[in-house]
């Protein structure tokens, strides 16, 4: 899956420390990290932009992870940087720092990142337990909701359609004001890793399911608020006027 020339470690963690992440440590790894990403994007020929998966709890994710948006908008300027950021919920910590941790990190994603997704722990478990009744999910059955949310943002990228739009496209039609650029993703529908069982969906259940605040990927309630703006992106064989 990965480029085994492409992996960047160092030998000490970050400590769930932000300023570790962003200061010291990540900031020793970062020029080596910028060197993998522009020997891969000197690979690319029409590069739309990047993404970064990272969680905003700890020191590394949070720490060097925005610190690596920054250094990428540096030498990017003109291409889209996108994140899947997962934040911390009280529920779910490990981690007695986290709000700390989360709070920096978001100065630095409202200035420097154009799309961010947010997910959390929280909302994941609480659709592993009630909506796919799974008694003790494991972070592969969380890391499967994620990827299944990280492929729908991104099929249409990857797939011929009718409204093809690429990672600008989706910027332009939700991000109203320049700072505002986090979203809530939902996903439906919503199966488990092994399960076979499917039922057929009509395209108004589908839309219906998707708006559900139990099909959110983070535990905030859409019904308490507005709705800025909207993307529904479906896959399969539909057509706009349903």
């Amino acid at each position: 899956l990965f480029r085994p020339d492409n992996f960047v470690f160092g030998q000490t963690g970050a400590g769930n420390n932000w300023a570790k992440g962003h200061y010291t440590e990540g900031a020793e790894l970062i020029d080596s990290v910028l060197d993998v990403v522009r020997k891969e994007a000197e690979g690319c020929d029409c590069m739309q932009g990047f993404q970064l998966c990272h969680s905003l709890g700890g020191g590394t994710g949070a720490g060097m992870g925005t610190l690596l948006v920054s250094k990428v908008r540096e030498e990017y300027p003109d291409r889209i940087m996108e994140t899947f950021s997962v934040i911390p919920s009280p529920k779910v910590s490990d981690t007695v720092v986290e709000p700390y941790n989360a709070v920096l990190s978001f100065h630095q994603l409202v200035e420097n990142s154009d799309e961010s997704f947010l997910l959390d722990n929280e909302a994941l478990y609480d659709i592993c337990f009630r909506t796919l009744k799974l008694t003790t999910p494991t972070y592969g059955d969380l890391n499967h909701l994620v990827s299944a949310a990280m492929s729908g943002v991104t099929c249409c990228l990857r797939f011929p359609g009718q409204l093809n739009c690429d990672l600008r496209k989706i910027a332009v039609n939700l991000v109203p004001f320049p700072r505002l650029h986090f979203f809530m993703t939902g996903f439906a529908p919503l199966t488990s890793r092994g399960s076979q069982q499917y039922r057929a969906l009509t395209v108004p259940e589908l839309t219906q399911q998707m708006f559900d605040a139990k099909n959110m990927m983070c535990a905030a309630d859409p019904r308490h608020g507005r709705y800025l703006t909207a993307a529904a992106l479906f896959r399969g064989r539909m057509s706009t006027k349903e």
